[in-house]
């Protein structure tokens, strides 16, 4: 059973699914591929969304009831695809952000996608100091950390999780979002695969087409445990077992002349 630890199919709370319909129809694709549970991260504080969490956990109420009277066999899991803000700290204190399955051990983060704020690391170290692992969500399409992974191998090293988008890793963002992968994949810099699904059709919630990829770069278990064992211990609030060792990147040789 594979496990999705990133999908905006939650109805009408944010750019993911539109209404109860479409996210049916995601959960009956994502059952299909062989998904069995998907965390439900609608964006939140991203200057667009505030979704609360006790908004969330109704909402993921609501899903599942549905989806056990429709005979789908699929559970869906509180969580949110969380923007990095300035209170952030503040708002996790007073349950205002949802942690993944609200196990307050694990929480996606998202970037700008031109940008790394220059504070990041200290929000790390906050979010360690509290007891809260940050998990950084498709970094391979952070202009910046595309150019330059050995920013997220220092992320890594700080003790940041990495999940990558399922569709990156199959071209679907483009060359350079996908050569990111296989680099970040290479160098074991990668914890989770994830689909980061909006819709049925134009971004579906499918795992399987981007593990054969994995697979061919770094073997079909090591792939495998991105989409099984490593989300199964997150959304349970366990470590990660066995993590591989993150390999430092080498720098190209104009990376080397020109810093």
């Amino acid at each position: 059973m594979m496990i999705d630890l990133h999908c905006h199919i939650l109805p009408g709370l944010d750019d993911g699914a539109k209404d109860i319909e479409e996210s049916l129809r995601m959960c009956y694709l994502a059952a299909l591929d062989g998904i069995g549970k998907i965390v439900a991260t609608p964006h939140t504080m991203n200057g667009v969304y505030v979704n609360k969490t006790e908004t969330i956990k109704q909402a993921v109420r609501e899903l599942n009831d549905l989806l056990t009277q429709e005979g789908i066999g699929l559970e869906i899991l509180p969580g949110a695809d969380v923007h990095i803000h300035p209170n952030l700290l503040k708002l996790i204190e007073t349950e205002n952000i949802t942690t993944v399955n609200d196990n307050h051990r694990y929480l996606m983060l998202e970037l700008p996608h031109q940008l790394v704020p220059p504070n990041f690391k200290n929000l790390v170290f906050e979010l360690n100091l509290q007891g809260i692992i940050p998990i950084l969500t498709h970094p391979e399409r952070n202009s910046i950390l595309q150019n330059d992974i050995n920013l997220i191998y220092e992320l890594v090293e700080q003790g940041v999780l990495i999940q990558i988008t399922s569709l990156s890793l199959i071209g679907e963002f483009g060359s350079k979002p996908e050569d990111c992968c296989h680099k970040l994949l290479k160098y074991n810099l990668v914890h989770i695969i994830a689909t980061d699904a909006h819709s049925s059709k134009i971004r579906p919630p499918l795992l399987s087409p981007s593990v054969e990829v994995a697979s061919k770069i770094i073997g079909e278990q090591d792939a495998l445990d991105l989409v099984t064992t490593n989300p199964l211990a997150i959304i349970e609030g366990r470590d990660i077992p066995n993590p591989k060792e993150p390999e430092k990147p080498r720098r190209s040789f104009f990376r080397r002349l020109f810093g």
